[in-house]
């Protein structure tokens, strides 16, 4: 069959609802400044869909520093890949920094979070080795270790007997071909919320020999003393080898970094093809960053801010009734029985009955049946928006037990 053929009859299981899901489920406008109340088709909504964790989108001293680093570069500069022409001062101090914040030796920018782990992953490993990972990882992990030529095997969601028993494979594997291990997890699940156990895999690690690769893309600024990450949080910074790092979240920024020893960073400095064929970070997101690291040292203020709205939501949904599962982290899942037609409905009653937007999974993210309400709160929310969706929420439910939602009208 004609390839383009082929596309127009399976559109993929996303593509398949895009002639309902366009430009609401899908593809939403946001508008306006960054912040809980933003336009969306008209209307004012309070939106839990931004991972703006410390409110520094809109910070009055990023915004000017974006602005300060513009006016002084544009955002052609420095022009090439930084092995060419692409590299300078600024560049390496923010290297420098963003190290010794989350507390390794050596760090390297990546210009994209997403491709930034799927080019690690391909750097780091040869067909004589084999990665473990961990069943809900990233897309980008999965895409990742796609492209290893080797073994991998696959162990299920923070279950440590799965992952001994996946590493007990590798190893005979590895036995074999000389070659090692990698096991590969996240810090914090950006769906369940759920933190990886780094401590326990870091403790298997003089048994079996390997070395781990983290994906810390929420934790960073949000979980740990100094907001360093989940590994701090949990102790466990100095046996984890290896951690993604991405601005997307609370630095609220494009960009990402990876950390580890100087020698495993030097090598990845030459060996990362999306880096070494690709033109470097544009000066202003070097300032931006800078700017953002120095508030989020300088402020814990913000972290602070960012828990109490995560208590107060997380714990007042569990009063009401409501199965957020067993996050641990900001993040929270919020899981209701129902079918896919539910679910649209009732996200369009609480966008246009309540001015609440937040995101929706359904299957095959989440089993058939269920429905997950994904709710991002921020230091920007406050205790009344808290209050607000959860009022929201509880008349939403009642109507979805009710099973009101079943034939319920769709958006135009």
């Amino acid at each position: 069959m004609d390839i383009f053929d082929r596309i127009a009859a399976n559109r993929g299981p996303l593509g398949s609802h895009s002639h309902y899901a366009d430009g609401y489920f899908a593809f939403p406008k946001l508008e306006g400044e960054i912040q809980p109340r933003m336009m969306f088709r008209g209307k004012e909504v309070l939106t839990w869909s931004l991972n703006n964790y410390l409110g520094l989108a809109n910070h009055p001293e990023v915004r000017q520093a974006d602005i300060d680093g513009a006016a002084a570069y544009g955002m052609a500069y420095p022009m090439g890949a930084r092995i060419m022409s692409g590299n300078s001062t600024l560049h390496e101090q923010l290297e420098t920094e963003l190290a010794d914040f989350v507390q390794k030796p050596a760090a390297l920018l990546l210009n994209f979070g997403y491709q930034g782990v799927v080019s690690i992953i391909d750097a780091l490993v040869s067909r004589h080795d084999a990665i473990v990972y961990d069943a809900e990882s990233h897309a980008c992990i999965i895409d990742g270790v796609r492209l290893h030529q080797g073994k991998r095997f696959v162990f299920n969601h923070n279950d440590m007997a799965s992952l001994e028993k996946q590493l007990e494979r590798a190893k005979r594997l590895t036995d074999e071909t000389g070659g090692g291990i990698l096991v590969i997890t996240e810090g914090m699940f950006g769906m369940s919320g759920n933190l990886g156990k780094l401590p326990e895999i870091v403790a298997l690690k003089a048994k079996y020999d390997f070395r781990i690769f983290v994906d810390d893309a929420h934790g960073f600024g949000t979980l740990g003393a100094t907001g360093a990450g989940t590994a701090e949080h949990l102790g466990a910074i100095e046996g984890v080898d290896l951690i993604f790092y991405t601005f997307a979240k609370s630095m609220a920024s494009v960009g990402a970094f990876v950390a580890g020893t100087e020698t495993v960073i030097e090598y990845l400095r030459y060996n990362m093809r999306s880096q070494i064929f690709a033109k470097s970070l544009p000066m202003p997101l070097v300032i931006g960053a800078l700017k953002r690291l120095e508030l989020i040292r300088s402020h814990p203020e913000y972290r602070e801010k960012l828990w109490t709205v995560v208590r107060a939501l997380q714990s007042g949904l569990r009063e009401k009734g409501f199965n957020i599962g067993t996050t641990e982290s900001p993040v929270t899942p919020v899981f209701l029985n129902g079918e896919i037609s539910d679910a649209t409905a009732l996200t369009f009653d609480l966008r246009e009955n309540h001015g609440i937007f937040c995101s929706i999974v359904v299957y095959p993210v989440v089993p058939k049946g269920v429905i997950m309400l994904r709710l991002i709160p921020t230091a920007m929310h406050s205790l009344a928006d808290v209050e607000e969706t959860i009022r929201a929420f509880e008349i939403m439910a009642a109507k979805l037990d009710k099973g009101l939602y079943s034939n319920a009208a769709q958006p135009a």
